[in-house]
């Protein structure tokens, strides 16, 4: 099933949290050799409540269903044989780190807890998470997409993501990305990244995450439709054991909120020299 759309109202800026959900299915659950709550590591872990708190009127995608189901963030065809009794290597010529890695689309293992499944799932299992979650959720959020283009002559994708510290001094705290430009506009990522300095926080772009296929998927900046991916320090807005909302959630809501407005604002304004041709 899609994931929660949220707010429907009318703007020329998407949100989408693809990795936060928290609805385990029993089928996954009895699947397990770790404990569940190893699985928390594969978590966007509460960034869908961040993105709620920060919305105003944007059309809104959030999935429940949890990443260790399906990966969003995956392609299709990143199926892992190792865990996928319907994947073949000799079909992934190009296999990338992450599905070497063992996150593909239905993820293997995690470095913290190692392998978590305790069998291979079977073909006809894999795609019914492919034909239930999977495209459906893509599918809305091209939708919201086209809509938005359609009536603004722009549309923006803003892709809202955590990650781990990244430790070190003066580390990143939010990474930017548009797969090297190739996801949107430079004027997007600049007006974002701006955005972010104001509130003093250190900012990286594209590196160490460029973006995957939600942005290869949705970003097509030459039919005017713009996405980027929002990785935030999960010690931005979580407890000190990166488990729970902390004291900077309400700091992290003002800063996507403002963000949120920041590329509706840059959007309307890139529109403006269309409507005038």
């Amino acid at each position: 099933m899609p994931g929660d759309r949220g707010a429907v109202r009318g703007g020329p800026v998407i949100l989408s949290v693809p990795h936060a959900g928290r609805d385990y299915p029993p089928a996954l659950v009895d699947a397990l050799r770790v404990p569940p709550a190893a699985l928390h590591l594969l978590e966007d872990r509460f960034v869908d409540m961040v993105a709620r708190a920060a919305r105003d009127t944007q059309p809104t995608l959030i999935q429940r269903a949890p990443r260790a189901w399906i990966d969003l963030n995956r392609s299709e065809q990143e199926r892992d044989p190792k865990v996928d009794a319907g994947a073949d290597w000799s079909t992934q010529p190009r296999a990338s780190a992450k599905l070497r890695s063992g996150l593909g689309l239905v993820p293997r293992r995690t470095t913290a807890a190692g392998d978590l499944w305790r069998r291979r799932f079977s073909d006809a299992e894999v795609r019914a998470r492919i034909e239930g979650d999977h495209r459906p959720y893509h599918a809305a959020l091209a939708e919201l997409l086209a809509a938005a283009r359609a009536r603004f002559g722009v549309a923006v994708l803003l892709d809202l993501h955590s990650m781990p510290p990244l430790g070190g001094e003066g580390a990143a705290r939010i990474v930017l990305g548009d797969r090297f430009g190739k996801a949107a506009g430079a004027r997007f990522m600049a007006r974002a990244e701006a955005e972010i300095r104001r509130f003093g926080i250190p900012v990286a772009v594209n590196t160490p995450y460029a973006g995957a296929h939600v942005l290869e998927r949705h970003g097509a900046p030459p039919r005017g439709i713009h996405a980027i991916q929002l990785e935030l320090d999960r010690s931005l807005y979580l407890d000190a054991a990166l488990d729970q909302p902390g004291s900077g959630f309400g700091e992290t809501v003002a800063l996507v909120a403002r963000l949120l407005s920041a590329l509706a604002d840059e959007a309307l304004s890139a529109a403006l020299p269309m409507a005038a041709e």
